[in-house]
């Protein structure tokens, strides 16, 4: 977790664009990206050239000719501000714009960069700053990028690019992504998804990245993410480089489109919170999602997409808006029929209508299921998150200290009210236990597959849902009576003394 100083500092440097007249918070995580790219260029430089002077015969890539020492971080960096800046801006950009040779997804995603910080002070500031970060530790210089980009979520309409990193963590958390899993988002955005997920794998599984086919596995085939805006994919690759990922798969790629309709089955897991836009021109689209669902619907598009994607066996935690779960068109009961009867529906996580604010309140949920073909559904367990650590409003304010939010916080009882993301996970685990015999009046309960059938593939949690009627007790009759008489006779008694007082 970065410092409280870090943050000011990253604070400051933020303002100090604002005040330069870059304003949008995308454009600011863009600059601070290239030169985030230019430092690490220049330490694989340092590295290559130590290798070559304690080794004269070892085969090294050198990325800067001779002519080219002033292009490096470690060069113009000491340099006064005005010349640093005609550097940069004449030199290092341009230089940029020549990579991709090389084959590197950074490099690929460098291509067309644009340097638009306007003044040499601000230069100069950020350097200063970036330069001072310690940036061989893999947790600090994740987290600092992960701190930046919770500035795109609290600075106007960007927040959609991002998913609140708790729900991020939580469905990551019930997925428990294995060293052999290949994972995908087809909506990629910052990569939140597949950061999280290579955080969990070197957390649970510390010993796997020691082999030398797993690691290269890890670095270069676990993780696949698409996404069709430019800026995105340039934040995500750095992103997952800043968490130590050398060499995922984060391409340009509109996954809906008819052109990449070929790719199916690759995938043996599914993270992804997609774009749910409306309705999608019928001639653009994938013909063959077309056939497994005929909607022009995106939010029912993607989940036609996501069952392609995947391997048999393989798993999805994905976030739906509730249409989805109870839409009475055609498409919708058909695509429900088809997760229920034809795959393996896990689990359904009603989220509150508060958990996209200020940018949405669409009501959504998180759909869990498994890849079969051949079916597998039993029970569908269900679970309603009334809480999600932050208030509900467009504030969206913690309620807890930081240590106390997130699915694997530890708390007292009182505190679970104010966070449900702890509790949701430990009965995920237990779907197939105790789950199983817990009341449709609680919090999470399993429905059986026959009832979903009898509800014409509903979804929605409160269409299982039993509401407790508290019970009251009448009083007989004759006693209701017996009192009414004795009020009658208190106030006749009443106006029998006040008369007697007056006269």
């Amino acid at each position: 977790m970065i410092t409280g100083e870090l943050k000011s500092k990253i604070d400051r440097v933020w303002d100090a664009f604002w005040s330069g007249g870059i304003s949008n918070p995308l454009e600011v995580i863009e600059q601070i990206t290239y030169l985030l790219f230019i430092k690490r260029l220049d330490e694989i430089e340092a590295r290559e050239l130590s290798k070559l002077a304690r080794f004269p015969d070892a085969p090294v890539i050198l990325r800067f000719k001779p002519d080219q020492q002033e292009l490096r971080w470690s060069t113009f960096k000491r340099r006064d501000p005005e010349t640093m800046f005609k550097i940069v801006a004449h030199q290092v950009f341009p230089y940029l714009q020549t990579l991709g040779s090389d084959g590197s997804t950074y490099s690929h995603h460098m291509r067309d960069a644009r340097f638009t910080i306007s003044n040499p002070a601000l230069l100069d500031r950020v350097v200063d700053m970036l330069d001072k970060i310690p940036m061989e530790d893999r947790d600090t210089k994740g987290d600092l990028y992960e701190y930046m980009l919770g500035k795109i979520a609290t600075a106007g309409h960007n927040g959609q690019f991002r998913t609140s990193r708790h729900i991020i963590q939580l469905m990551v958390e019930m997925m428990a992504p294995t060293p052999a899993d290949e994972i995908c988002d087809p909506a990629c955005g910052t990569a939140g998804f597949l950061v999280e997920a290579g955080e969990y794998v070197r957390r649970t599984h510390p010993n796997a990245l020691h082999d030398a086919r797993q690691r290269k596995h890890f670095h270069e085939e676990m993780f696949h993410g698409f996404d069709f805006d430019a800026t995105m994919l340039r934040i995500g690759s750095m992103n997952m480089l800043l968490h130590g990922v050398e060499s995922p798969d984060i391409r340009y790629r509109d996954s809906l489109a008819e052109s990449v309709s070929t790719e199916s089955e690759k995938y043996s897991l599914i993270l992804a919170n997609p774009p749910f836009a409306g309705s999608l021109d019928h001639e653009s689209t994938a013909k063959d999602l077309q056939q497994i669902v005929k909607t022009k619907k995106t939010e029912l598009l993607f989940l036609a997409l996501f069952l392609r994607l995947l391997k048999p066996g393989g798993r999805a935690a994905v976030i739906v808006p509730d249409g989805v779960l109870s839409g009475s068109s055609k498409a919708h009961k058909e695509l429900r029929r088809m997760l229920v009867e034809d795959q393996k529906l896990d689990g359904v996580v009603k989220l509150p209508s508060g958990t996209f604010k200020p940018y949405s309140s669409v009501s959504t949920a998180i759909l869990l299921f498994t890849k079969t073909n051949s079916g597998g559904t039993d029970n569908v367990w269900f679970y309603e998150v009334t809480a999600d650590g932050w208030s509900l409003d467009d504030k969206r304010t913690p309620l807890l200290p930081a240590e106390k939010l997130g699915p694997g916080a530890v708390l007292a009882e009182d505190e679970y009210v104010k966070n449900n993301l702890p509790d949701a996970l430990a009965r995920w685990c237990r779907r197939d236990g105790d789950e199983l015999q817990r009341a449709r009046t609680e919090q999470s309960f399993c429905v059986p597959k026959a009832d979903i059938v009898e509800q014409d593939y509903d979804l929605s949690l409160n269409r299982y849902k039993e509401v407790v009627h508290e019970e009251v007790e009448h009083r007989a009759p004759l006693d209701i009576l017996a009192d009414l008489e004795r009020l009658e006779s208190d106030i006749q008694q009443g106006m029998s003394d006040l008369k007697g007082m007056l006269g």
